[in-house]
This record gives structure tokens, sequence and C-alpha cells, in this order.
């Protein structure tokens, strides 16, 4: 039995919610490199974790996003390593045994781009990363927000030779349907490739709101045999005073987990928009759910 299988041998788990817009709310400057606060105000970032953990997360996450040497800010990329380590150490104290921690790896964003990075400084960057990030404790590894496989795949190999679990988890909010990546891949495809390459799971992430991700769910069930991943937007944003604002309520986010759960979801969250109050609310319908 794998060691997810093992975690979910009781059923799905709940995750955390959004981490951007929490720390932000602690008083990040919109548009600054989130993870440099666990060097220069940890306590914040551990504040986040602890509300999450509080909330009623099984699986929480680190603030490690963007905390690969290609995508840090160029005269933080010296100080990778220890921006990861301490990410998953913050975690890890907050999570004080309650809560699994799933160390985050984003995307560089510049494969699918066409900028000038080559396959060799990707893997390099995410060997650093993925590493580090197991080396600090991390129960298992979470490549998130993905649009292009290709880069995927590389990041995966990085984090694969570290021995944990992997998960692998696209955005899927473009073509005429919104389910497919930046790069064209539907569900299917990228479910198919995700799992032929050695993800232990897969999922979805940001792009959308809940009711889309049930669809997307039942479709990458279809596709493949390991455990899913999914965490939804609070629903699709809208502008008011030049900033980004969600409607969607914790309730009525929450609402959607038993169809979710339905279409074979293994583990569920949230991604923009969501806070605490939302893992509060999905924590309550898990419970309702489990009672049924």
């Amino acid at each position: 039995m794998s060691q997810l299988s093992t975690w979910l041998a009781n059923g799905p788990l709940l995750s955390d919610g959004a981490w951007g817009t929490e720390l932000i709310a602690r008083g990040l400057e919109p548009g600054t490199c989130p993870d440099l606060w666990n060097l220069s105000n940890p306590d914040a970032v551990a504040g986040v974790a602890r509300a999450y953990v509080e909330a009623g997360s099984r699986v929480i996450l680190t603030n490690t996003f963007r905390a690969n040497p290609v995508s840090l800010p160029a005269e933080f990329e010296g100080h990778a390593t220890a921006i990861n380590k301490a990410g998953v150490r913050i975690s890890k104290e907050a999570a004080a045994g309650r809560a699994l921690v799933f160390a985050s790896m984003g995307p560089t964003g510049k494969m699918v781009m066409a900028e000038e990075i080559s396959a060799a400084e990707v893997e390099s960057a995410y060997n650093i990363q993925a590493r580090a990030l197991a080396e600090a404790g991390a129960d298992a590894l979470l490549i998130e927000t993905q649009s292009d496989p290709q880069e995927a795949e590389i990041i995966l190999r990085s984090a694969k030779a570290t021995g944990l679990p992997v998960i692998v988890s696209f955005t899927f909010d473009t073509g005429k349907a919104h389910d497919r990546t930046l790069t064209g891949d539907t569900p299917e495809r990228i479910a198919h490739r995700m799992e032929q390459a050695g993800a232990d799971a897969i999922g979805a992430n940001c792009g959308s709101g809940i009711e889309h991700f049930v669809l997307l769910c039942c479709r990458l069930r279809e596709s493949c045999q390991v455990p899913l991943w999914m965490k939804p937007n609070a629903g699709l944003p809208v502008v008011e005073d030049g900033k980004l604002h969600y409607r969607q309520s914790p309730q009525e986010f929450a609402a959607h987990l038993p169809s979710l759960l339905e279409a074979g979801a293994s583990f569920v969250g949230g991604c923009c928009g969501t806070s605490p109050a939302f893992v509060a609310a999905l924590k309550e319908r898990f419970t309702a759910c489990a009672s049924e």
C-alpha cells in the first residue's frame, strides 16, 4: 500500500485554503514574493498555517510556491535552500502532528511562454528545491498550478528523486469550455501523461469555481487510477475598486462538497479566494457526509 493510500484509508482528507490572500491580510505587499517571509516574517507565515490547522485542515501546504532559484527574485536565488527549509519547518511546527505537511512547488511559467530557459536549468532549480523540502521533513511534495506538461514532468522527476509521495496539480481554465491548460491539454490527456510519468496523485487547482471542478474531477477519475487532489477557487472574481474580490461564501462553496466527493476526490481544499472560514465550512460538510 502506498503512503498516500495509507493516509486515505479512512476516507478523503480536508486540505487548506489560499495562502497569498491570508499573507496579504497580515501585511504582505501585493506583488511581492511571499516566500521571502519564511525568513523575514516567520510568525506571520506560521499564523496562516495555524489558522488552517485550527479550522480543520488535515493537510496543510508550505509557503514555498515560488521558492526555486529560477522563480525567486534574482538577489535571493542563493537563499532557495534556506527559504524552503524554513517553509517546511514553519508548517510542521504549526501542524504539531495534527495535519500532514505537503510542500508546495509552483511553476516557473517560463517554458510555456517560450522564454529563454532550458530544461536543464529547470531541472537544476527544482532539484535544489525538492532536496531542501525533503531534508526539512515534508510529508509529500505538491507540484501545483501547472499549465505545461513538459515542465511538470521535469519537476516531477526532481520531486520523485526524493522518495516522497508526489502530487501533480494542473490549472484548467482555457478553451471554449474552460477545460484545457494553457498548452491546450485536456484533463484526460494530463491524467494519462502524469500517471505514466509516475505521479502518485493528480489533480486540479485554481482557475475556476468548485461547480466546474465536479466535472473536472469526473474526467480525471475516468482517466487515471491514482488519488485526486482538488482545490478550486471561491467562484470567479470580480473587480471592485481596482481589487479582485471573490463573492462566493464559505457555505455556498462547501455545499458542493458531496458532489465533489462523489466524483472521486481524495483531497479537497480551496485555492484563490478561500480562507480558514472555507475550511471550517468544508469540515462541517465532511462530518455530515461521513454520518450519512
